[in-house]
């Protein structure tokens, strides 16, 4: 719509709500997830560096436990409710890094325990993670195939 064929009343409920409208904080919304998606990829980065000195990993192996932690350990602080506070404050430095996956598989599941194990947490729970995981797997396939094609071509 135009902005010359609004009428009189629509250009004064304009006006009301420009003056009523909350104003967003976002350098400080920024800053927030910024500091949490740091500390989270810190976390992780700690971990990977305890796979690599207990357990004999070196820097290319230590990152697929590394992930598995990850997503295990955002699992379990969301099912004790401490994701959720942690969103609440970082916003979008939760959701980024791999954690913010575990948080919403899980989530999911917890939303639908009531309808049952197979119905409601099977079925539901993977309504995200099966077009994350089928993305991936797909992903990973074409850029196998262009890497097989390429080394077979001798380009690499």
């Amino acid at each position: 719509m135009a902005k010359s064929s609004k009428t009189p009343e629509q250009k004064k409920y304009e006006k009301l709500e420009q003056k009523h409208e909350t104003k967003r904080p976002v350098l400080k919304n920024c800053l927030k997830a910024f500091w949490v998606g740091g500390v989270i990829c810190m976390i992780g980065q700690a971990i990977t560096y305890f796979y690599i000195y207990f357990f004999d990993f070196t820097e290319q192996t230590a990152g697929n436990p590394t992930v598995a932690t990850m997503i295990f350990i955002s699992m379990l602080l969301t099912g004790f409710g401490v994701y959720d506070h942690i969103g609440q404050y970082a916003g979008a430095g939760s959701a980024v890094p791999v954690t913010g996956f575990g948080n919403a598989v899980i989530s999911a599941a917890i939303e639908h325990r009531t309808e049952g194990f197979v119905l409601g947490v099977g079925g539901n729970m993977f309504k995200l993670a099966g077009s994350v995981i089928l993305f991936g797997v797909f992903s990973a396939f074409v850029v196998a195939l262009v890497k097989t094609l390429l080394v077979m071509w001798g380009v690499l």
